[in-house]
């Protein structure tokens, strides 16, 4: 580490060590905290204190970099903080709120909370032995968990004060409109809104909306099932079935397709838990609609985050990555809304005689000693991001091997639906500008096959074995088959 930057942790030590001082009761000193890996919007740290006589954990939230509200998005985590205090007296698990950062902590927003013990990997709530015997009933207490939030009242507790209020025609256009501003043409996304538009809800009832509960922002134990739900970030007020809905998207089942409440429970489940406490029975189409919407908002907010990297100020290799995610929400959408037959390119070699070491050989070592080396030798988030950087030399990989046929071939489809040759990337702009202003139908002929076929193949680079693009192949397998 250089000098600077151990001046760096060390002023960040001392003002954290003054901030607990001011607000944790018994606070003796700060024995240590660690960044954790994950948390792409925000920072998550443990921190350990002596208090009392012993060593107590705590957990702390804060803006990327040490921000303030000025330069964050949402509602910002003081009222995050406010959000977990009036769910835990509404019955909801919560871990206790000890302090709000203070501008005078000097460390920007943020609040610390108490440090829960439980699994809140998605993969390892959906796959791991340790929670076998929960995992059947863990649809049905989120159902029961998301009617206690949506009960909560708004009004009495000044949140219709502190917080936005967003129809789903807002929120359509709101992420739509910031795609839009990335300047990268992506069909399948305007397909969607489109779609969107043309087919929402009739129901009119607004109330508190966490908008980001999902597998992965749970803390789940065997004995007890949740008990905890994180991060309230961008919290609204909005169509409760909006949680419904997300809760659903196919993007948070970490590989269980079939198992569509989180990786781990049945639609039946969610709901039957819902209308025990909440009284109110779910049309199926509107929480549909959300789960469109879902695969929708988290695509446009994969790109959000590449386009973050470009930016600032967390240009960590994580951001890039979840970037190229997008595909595996397209394809989310063409599963729901447009399903059927896609046509795969083969692998075609890059390699060339000319080169020794060949560029694949180049980014393959580089991907292997992120893997092979630097993830076994290191802990905590360096060997998490050297993770996601060797996944990311993967897909740079698949790129050289599967891109130009795909491009050929998504011009060719292109070309027939636009009834014109022009080059790839002014066909697209034009598609989605008609998409956009409504001169194309979503009907029009070939439309259809173009996206499911250029969104699989983009997804057949991004992230072949994600769950969405298996089943879009398989169910091409069932239709071709007969």
């Amino acid at each position: 580490m250089s000098e600077e930057a151990a001046a760096g942790e060390r002023d960040f030590g001392e003002r954290l060590a003054a901030a607990l001082g001011r607000t944790v009761p018994d606070f003796g000193e700060l024995v240590s905290w660690e960044r954790l890996s994950g948390g792409a919007s925000q920072e998550t740290y443990r921190i350990a204190i002596s208090a009392g006589g012993g060593e107590r954990l705590l957990a702390m939230r804060r803006a990327p970099g040490g921000t303030t509200s000025e330069t964050s998005t949402g509602p910002g985590l003081a009222t995050e903080a406010e959000l977990m205090r009036l769910a835990r007296q509404a019955g909801v698990p919560e871990p206790e709120v000890l302090a709000v950062l203070q501008p005078g902590d000097g460390l920007g927003d943020g609040f610390v909370m108490e440090w829960l013990e439980g699994e809140t990997l998605g993969a390892r709530i959906v796959r791991s032995p340790e929670l076998a015997d929960v995992r059947p009933r863990l649809a049905r207490q989120c159902g029961e968990i998301l009617a206690r939030i949506h009960a909560i009242d708004i009004a009495a507790t000044g949140l219709d004060q502190r917080l936005e209020t967003f129809t789903p025609t807002d929120l359509i256009h709101q992420s739509w409109d910031r795609y839009q501003t990335y300047g990268t043409p992506q069909p399948m996304i305007d397909f969607t809104a489109r779609w969107l538009l043309e087919n929402l809800p009739t129901s009119n009832r607004m109330g508190l909306v966490h908008n980001d509960f999902r597998n992965g922002n749970l803390m789940v134990t065997n004995a007890d099932g949740v008990v905890a739900v994180l991060d309230w970030e961008i919290a609204h007020i909005g169509d409760p079935l909006r949680d419904l809905g997300w809760m659903c998207t196919n993007s948070w089942r970490f590989g269980s397709y079939e198992l569509p409440v989180g990786g781990f429970g049945t639609y039946d489940d969610l709901l039957a838990g819902y209308e025990s406490v909440s009284g109110r029975p779910v049309d199926p189409d509107h929480l549909r609609f959300w789960e469109v919407f879902g695969s929708f908002w988290w695509a446009v907010g994969c790109l959000g985050m590449a386009e973050h990297y470009r930016t600032g100020p967390d240009r960590t290799v994580e951001r890039p990555a979840i970037g190229r995610r997008t595909s595996e929400c397209q394809i989310d959408c063409v599963n729901l809304i447009i399903p059927g037959s896609v046509e795969l390119v083969p692998p075609t070699g890059a390699s060339s005689a000319l080169e020794m070491p060949t560029v694949e050989e180049l980014l393959t070592s580089v991907r292997d000693f992120l893997r092979d080396d630097v993830m076994e030798t290191t802990q905590g988030r360096t060997s998490f991001l050297a993770r996601v950087a060797a996944n990311s030399l993967d897909i740079v990989l698949r790129q050289l091997e599967l891109g130009p046929a795909h491009r050929r071939l998504e011009h060719e489809l292109l070309s027939q639906v636009m009834s014109d040759d022009g080059d790839l990337e002014s066909l697209r702009w034009r598609l989605v500008e008609g998409l956009r202003d409504g001169t194309i139908a979503l009907d029009r002929p070939g439309l259809a096959v173009y996206l499911r076929t250029s969104v699989a193949n983009q997804a057949a680079i991004d992230q072949p074995r994600y769950s969405g693009f298996r089943h879009a192949v398989e169910l091409s397998s069932r239709l071709s088959a007969g």
